[in-house]
């Protein structure tokens, strides 16, 4: 290094629901890579002890409900006292539910709505604006390949889930050419804990458990693959191995791709 020279900073990594599941994968895939990284849970036990667990030093833990507005209003304060802004934002947290429209109440579409897509915006709302001004960083967002699958029996889900990557699409737009880039995980089902705070249909639940269980993914090999795509810049990332072929389908055969889809869930519903 020349004399006088500042060594580079580190990239600052803020990650929503990172205390467990994805967003924990991806959270010591980022440390690992020499990141300092900024854990966010609803749970600050489940916050800390993700913290600790990464390698290397120097990350954070913080406790916040990104369903509140009050609570993420908090932490961006927090965090710019702590580390003055962020350089990559990963709006990861979510919940799970599933039931069709008939099955579902206007309760449960304001819960969905509100930490499924309407974090996505907050978290964006907080700490874009610091990447803007310094002509960098990257926001990322889990959406689901529920919100491009158009599937029947998880309405509430599946359309907040299609918010997020329309957000995520316009969003990219709008930042074309700013050094901010854009990207949004949809990654099918692979077994993790997505499940333990779910809403809705229980004869859903058991058919997104099947689901789980039958999946060729693991959570290991779904975040390697979105981090990869991540390191890249990719936009729309599907993680998970069927899925590719699967929005190729729909986006070439949109009506065969429809008949699948319906004798599919039919199948599922079976068991």
């Amino acid at each position: 290094m020349a004399s006088g020279t500042s060594p580079p900073k580190r990239e600052r990594v803020l990650i929503t629901g990172g205390g467990s599941g994805l967003g924990l994968a991806l959270a010591q895939r980022y440390a690992a890579d020499g990141a300092q990284v900024l854990v966010v849970d609803i749970d600050p036990v489940r916050a800390e002890a993700a913290r600790a667990g990464l390698p290397g030093e120097g990350h954070l833990a913080f406790a916040a409900d990104v369903g509140d507005d009050a609570s993420m209003l908090a932490l961006k304060q927090a965090v710019e006292a702590a580390v003055g802004g962020v350089d990559v934002l990963v709006n990861n947290a979510g919940i799970a539910s599933g039931g069709p429209l008939l099955g579902t109440d206007m309760a449960e579409w304001r819960r969905l709505l509100e930490v499924d897509l309407l974090s996505v915006v907050r978290g964006t709302l907080h700490f874009l604006p610091g990447m803007v001004e310094r002509g960098r960083g990257h926001v990322v967002s889990t959406a689901s390949f529920a919100g491009l699958a158009g599937a029947p029996g998880i309405m509430s889900y599946g359309v907040a889930k299609a918010g997020v990557v329309a957000f995520a699409e316009q969003l990219r737009a709008e930042l074309h050419g700013s050094g901010v880039a854009v990207s949004v995980l949809c990654p099918a089902f692979f077994r993790t804990r997505l499940l333990e705070n779910f809403h809705g249909d229980t004869k859903v639940r058991g058919m997104a458990e099947r689901m789980m269980e039958r999946s060729p993914d693991t959570l290991d090999s779904v975040a390697d693959r979105a981090y990869a795509a991540l390191k890249a810049r990719t936009f729309l990332v599907l993680p998970t191995r069927r899925e590719p072929m699967r929005w190729r389908l729909k986006r070439w055969f949109p009506e065969w791709y429809f008949r699948k889809l319906v004798q599919g869930a039919a199948l599922s519903r079976r068991g």
